[in-house]
């Protein structure tokens, strides 16, 4: 009995060490200090989040010798590809657009959203992407599918200007007063909400024409959401394919800084709680299909499901 109590806390701390989420931040190519001085504090932003949340962070693009993209290839083929916890990449910095082919710019050789895809093909584990560069836009055509949620700063490859996005989503990520549901935790969603609106006050109260609107994409269509499609935090417009949730929902479920409440779930429990967060809102969207009788009955099943996860 001894040896099982010495060796607990080493078995729980390996337990734990597997469920934490990975944060990598890439700071790209600065083109003049004081956009140079904005990504490295935004990205310190970042890191002060991760720390609060006991998440893995690494940073990208710091040290001035390395190749940041060759780096971030081999950060990535090292990451666990099917881990319970999400692994999430934020793009700090420029970007451009040619044709059809967006670019991150890096202090080398740039990134193209081709390549990030091609490097993300077999992970299974959930994925957030956050590109908070200009020209972003096209990130989201390449980078799309089932479970992950990708982020852009523009609506368009076109929007080329300096984008301020990265910088109020950074405040918003950590943000205890980003939690507009006050469950206790801001979720993805929730800062990005608020990163969009602060974005667009910025533009507003400045008097000047918008030159970013960021886009949210978590249902796999690749179309994405902007901010002001938003009541709360339902999406009142929605133009997603048929068969498919509007998104935003799969966003609301992911934190990085979780509540006390989320940590005691283990994350099976967190699985099964997000899959019947997303049944009932598929099921809710086809009320108007059923029979009443068919839809409270279905409707009690999920519930149930749902209630027993949280009083077992």
């Amino acid at each position: 009995m001894r040896v099982a109590l010495i060796f607990l806390p080493f078995v729980v701390g390996l337990l734990g060490a597997a469920e934490k989420s990975s944060v990598i931040v890439v700071t790209g190519a600065s083109g003049t200090e004081e956009y140079g001085q904005d990504f490295a504090k935004w990205a310190d932003r970042w890191k002060a989040a991760s720390k609060k949340a006991k998440a893995t962070f690494r940073q990208v693009g710091k040290a001035k010798k390395a190749d940041p993209k060759d780096n971030l290839r081999k950060i990535l083929a090292k990451e666990s590809k099917k881990s319970p916890q999400p692994l999430w990449i934020v793009l700090l910095g420029h970007g451009t657009y040619a044709g059809k082919q967006a670019k991150f710019n890096l202090n080398g050789p740039d990134l193209e959203a081709g390549e990030l895809a091609e490097w993300l093909k077999d992970f299974e584990r959930p994925l957030v992407i956050v590109n908070c560069a200009s020209s972003s836009s096209p990130f989201h055509n390449s980078l799309r599918a089932k479970g992950r949620v990708v982020i852009t700063a523009t609506r368009s490859g076109v929007e080329r200007n300096y984008c301020r996005l990265g910088g109020f989503l950074a405040t918003a990520i950590g943000d205890s007063t980003a939690d507009l549901d006050k469950d206790g935790q801001t979720s993805l969603l929730e800062a990005w909400l608020i990163a969009a609106r602060r974005t667009a006050a910025f533009y507003e109260e400045e008097g000047r024409l918008a030159t970013e609107h960021s886009l949210l994409d978590d249902n796999g269509d690749g179309k994405g959401t902007q901010s002001d499609w938003f009541r709360g935090l339902q999406v009142t417009s929605n133009s997603a394919e048929e068969g498919l949730l509007p998104d935003g929902l799969r966003a609301h479920q992911i934190h990085l800084v979780p509540s006390a409440n989320e940590r005691k779930l283990t994350a099976g429990q967190r699985a099964e709680r997000d899959a019947l967060e997303l049944e009932l809102a598929r099921h809710r969207s086809r009320k108007t299909k059923l029979k009443d009788l068919e839809y409270y009955d279905r409707l009690e099943e999920i519930l149930s499901k749902m209630s027993r996860i949280y009083f077992p």
